[in-house]
């Protein structure tokens, strides 16, 4: 089928592996040195790993491929152990004993809504995830579930006496923003920063797809 999927440039890689450890499929891995796509079926299209890739040796083209393949992509993450997947082996005999480590997922510096750069190379082509402060702490599993593949911007609208719709529309007006995920808590305070978001969205004059995920106090998803 004809669908966007990544291609490496072999001689411009510099075998840094960044490109390995952003691909949350496990689609590329390091061998010889180099970066290789290892199915194509693995590979979404999304590029999560060309703003990692430090020569420009990934890009993102049109072509026959496989189509992708979640079943395959999650079987191969729990066998492989991939990047915010890691299986820790273990003896059956005394299974309470295992602990999953768990990797932080987060790809860029800042993230407080207030200090990012309005241009930045990370947003290309980025899915931005924009949440209130006091999400990461009642949701237990919020890197793996939510900042996984996203561009953070954090910001409290209660504790910051700023109005954040302007500089979030800058952000995605002057950069090539996927998708807006706007994760809040339940409580009122939290409105703001959600109008905050769907004002920016407005005011950007682009249609991006956007998604809100409201938590309880008590680290449950509530909607979404």
């Amino acid at each position: 089928m004809l669908r966007d999927i990544i291609t490496i440039d072999e001689s411009k890689c510099n075998g840094c592996g960044a490109c390995a450890h952003a691909c949350h499929e496990g689609a590329i891995e390091m061998i010889s040195g180099k970066a290789h796509l290892i199915r194509e079926d693995y590979c979404d299209g999304f590029g999560d790993c060309l703003p990692e890739c430090p020569t420009g040796a990934i890009q993102i083209q049109k072509k026959e491929a496989a189509a992708y393949d979640e079943i395959a992509v999650q079987r191969h993450k729990q066998m492989s152990g991939c990047p915010g997947h890691q299986v820790q082996m273990f003896d059956r005999k005394e299974p309470e004993e295992v602990s999953v480590v768990q990797t932080s997922q987060l790809r860029q510096w800042p993230v407080q809504i207030q200090l990012l750069p309005i241009e930045a190379p990370f947003y290309d082509n980025a899915k931005l995830l924009i949440a209130a402060d006091c999400t990461a702490y009642a949701y237990a599993n919020f890197h793996q579930d939510f900042i996984q593949g996203h561009i953070v911007c954090v910001g409290c609208p209660k504790l910051d006496p700023v109005d954040y719709s302007e500089k979030l529309t800058a952000i995605l007006s002057r950069n090539t923003i996927k998708s807006v995920k706007i994760v809040r808590m339940e409580v009122p305070c939290c409105g703001g920063l959600e109008m905050a978001a769907k004002k920016a969205l407005q005011a950007s004059g682009k249609f991006i797809p956007w998604q809100v995920v409201t938590i309880s106090r008590d680290g449950r998803i509530l909607d979404e």
